[in-house]
């Protein structure tokens, strides 16, 4: 895509999490492991991914819906995830 004179460098944060009804055997071992190191107080772990990206979009609109597209495509697997992003800065080019 070319980005005109006006586009901005943007900095965001991707959370990639398993939707709530989704099983998570990795934050299942992980609890069991924290309870057999002594933290029997946690109850729950789940796991997820986190993902910096940077890139120039015209705004902070365009930038969020180009995330969005590449989250949908590439990042997260939509029948089994959520994902939230925060854009964090935007800084001239």
């Amino acid at each position: 895509m070319a980005q005109s004179a006006d586009a901005k460098a943007y900095n965001a944060k991707v959370y990639v999490t398993l939707r709530p009804s989704v099983l998570d055997p990795a934050g299942t071992a992980v609890r069991s492991g924290l309870s057999h190191m002594g933290y029997d107080n946690v109850s729950k772990v789940r796991i997820g991914k986190y993902i910096e990206v940077e890139l120039t979009a015209e705004s902070e609109v365009a930038a969020k819906s180009q995330l969005d597209k590449i989250c949908d495509q590439l990042l997260a697997n939509p029948v089994i995830e959520n994902y939230r992003i925060e854009i964090l800065e935007a800084v001239a080019v």
